[in-house]
């Protein structure tokens, strides 16, 4: 079984040394560098070329957030966990437009940290639960206060297979494969739900699909 490398960045060192212990109680797990700051994650990473690297969002010289779309940049196959203090939506769609896969709130994050490092390395998308009951509720009460219907039932039954799966980070081909399906039908698919979802972007549809429980 060959090792998964990851990357810890985060300025405070008992952080680090917390994440450390957990990976180091999993043989699949390696840590091949850390940083304290952004900009140390970015070259940090240029070097390694991890598997997967985690950042905390509020790093000093550079956030965590420009850290993970430059690391996105310029690692390929790299998949990005964001750790965060702030489990508003604002902060996740930033991380997620980043290029993260998965986003853990600080309090829980060596609790829900190998959970995370085991989906992201299959090309899926995690989340805390706290951040996910967070993005349930506020877009329930979204749809109270505009008075509007829930448009995830106007999706038909084959689109929302197609959505589950392009947030479960599968690409157009391997959805095809998987429903039997010709690459234009997909396509097809995925375009008619962006459109009845008023979506323009896949870190909107991980979102939206985090928000529905669709995926976790």
């Amino acid at each position: 079984m060959s090792l998964v490398r990851i990357i810890i960045a985060d300025d405070h060192p008992f952080l680090r040394t917390g994440l450390r212990r957990v990976l180091e109680e999993h043989s699949e797990f390696k840590v091949v560098g850390e940083a304290a700051d952004g900009r140390e994650a970015v070259r940090i990473a240029q070097k390694e070329r991890p598997e997967i690297a985690i950042l905390d969002v509020g790093m000093p010289n550079l956030n965590g957030i420009e850290a993970a779309r430059q690391i996105c940049d310029s690692v390929p196959g790299v998949s990005v966990v964001v750790l965060s203090m702030h489990s508003d939506e604002s902060y996740v769609l930033r991380a997620l437009k980043a290029g993260a896969r998965a986003y853990l709130l600080k309090q829980s994050a060596e609790a829900d940290l190998i959970a995370a490092l085991k989906a992201v390395n299959q090309g899926k998308s995690y989340f805390s639960s706290a951040v996910s009951q967070m993005l349930l509720e506020d877009y329930m009460r979204q749809l109270r206060d505009r008075d509007v219907e829930d448009t995830y039932e106007l999706l038909t039954a084959r689109e929302r297979e197609v959505l589950q799966m392009v947030a479960e980070g599968k690409s157009n081909k391997e959805i095809a494969n998987l429903l039997n399906l010709s690459l234009y039908t997909v396509e097809t698919h995925r375009s008619n739900l962006m459109e009845k979802l008023d979506l323009h972007s896949v870190p909107e549809l991980i979102l939206y699909a985090v928000r529905k429980g669709v995926i976790s």
